[in-house]
């Protein structure tokens, strides 16, 4: 667990005189400053290096999760660094060391999308032997434990399975109960992949009336969306009533193969992750739902829990166990609710160090 002792014997460099200098200049984000002599700050405010990292910005959840990374940042005087590593773990990783060597790792804040469940367990000892605080989102192996190392504050994560569900029965309601479907997984070695269409499934076994005709990895990707759904068209032909798919910008790619194919209109389409484009296309009628995640959340929330916990607002050792790896609230996107969705941007009171965990709906495991 992180206390003030244990960040004190990563740092043999620092004087005492300059810890002192450092606890008294610590602020709050938000605007809030902690009371004057806190001894629990780690660093000046203005020596803290945030840091981003996705993997595209081609992909619109993504890219409004470096959104909301900035738009925290500006709020408390800082800017975020944005790092992309094209959905290759290497490139991750390789970005992740050249980072921690810039600077003093020991005031930096890294809020991570691992590649995959595989890639959490390097980036995770290569931050903690560092001493920068990490966040990760989404991947990681079930038996990787954050409260097992000094500096990874939290792993957050939505309940794939459920919103996989959602979808699919949303999709199955449109379509009568009845018909066969076709779906475009993500990439297969993230949990997110794996839990979605374990939803699905769930799904299909409450639905006897709908069909699974085929099912193909795309990815993420929206142009390996596009091509494979094509050749399912091709394939199935007008058998295909539905396609499920376990994110947006794939879904997005399945409307331009249908429209391609003169069947826009006539199958149902849903995703996850409520990005503009996918929410408008459900408030128009073109999609039936989405689920969203809110990047602009995810993209402020893990910088914001560093930063509180870099100024002393946040003593990670009094962080409950249950939400050292939790599942974050999300919300089904259907007609009903699109217009409220389609312009999402961060709530900069969601960063507040007092409400950083206000979205907690249940641990993971």
């Amino acid at each position: 667990m992180i206390t003030t002792a244990s960040r004190g014997r990563r740092a043999l460099t620092l004087t005492v005189a300059g810890l002192t200098m450092l606890a008294l200049a610590g602020c709050a984000s938000g605007g809030a400053e902690p009371a004057a002599g806190d001894d629990t700050a780690a660093c000046a405010p203005e020596d803290i290096q945030l840091v981003g990292q996705v993997r595209n910005e081609t992909n619109p959840y993504e890219k409004a999760w470096l959104d909301g990374g900035d738009a925290f940042a500006e709020s408390v005087g800082l800017t975020q660094t944005r790092l992309t590593y094209d959905g290759e773990s290497p490139k991750q990783q390789d970005q992740l060391r050249q980072a921690l060597s810039t600077g003093n790792p020991e005031c930096m804040v890294l809020n991570i999308l691992p590649n995959g469940d595989s890639d959490t367990t390097p980036i995770v000892k290569e931050a903690d032997a560092a001493g920068a605080y990490l966040v990760t989102h989404w991947n990681k192996p079930a038996d990787l434990n954050p409260a097992d190392y000094d500096t990874w504050i939290t792993h957050v994560t939505f309940n794939g399975v459920d919103s996989g569900q959602q979808i699919a029965e949303a999709m199955f309601e449109a379509m009568g109960g009845e018909g066969g479907i076709i779906a475009l997984q993500g990439i297969l070695d993230t949990s997110a992949a794996k839990d979605r269409f374990q939803g699905l499934q769930n799904a299909l076994d409450e639905n006897p009336g709908i069909t699974l005709l085929d099912e193909q990895a795309a990815d993420f990707d929206r142009t390996t969306a596009f091509n494979i759904t094509k050749t399912l068209l091709t394939k199935h032909g007008d058998a295909i009533t539905g396609v499920w798919a376990a994110n947006d910008d794939m879904a997005l790619g399945a409307l331009q193969a249908l429209e391609a194919a003169g069947r826009s209109g006539e199958v149902a389409v849903v995703g996850i992750d409520a990005v503009p484009e996918a929410v408008q296309a459900v408030a128009d009628g073109a999609m039936t739902a989405t689920v969203s995640v809110d990047g602009p959340w995810q993209g402020g929330i893990g910088l914001a829990m560093g930063y509180c916990a870099l100024t002393g607002e946040l003593d990670v050792a009094d962080i409950e166990d249950d939400k050292r790896a939790f599942y974050a609230k999300q919300t089904l996107v259907t007609t009903e609710n699109a217009a409220a969705n389609l312009a999402p941007e961060a709530n900069l009171d969601d960063f507040a160090c007092d409400s950083l965990f206000d979205r907690f709906d249940g641990a993971v495991g």
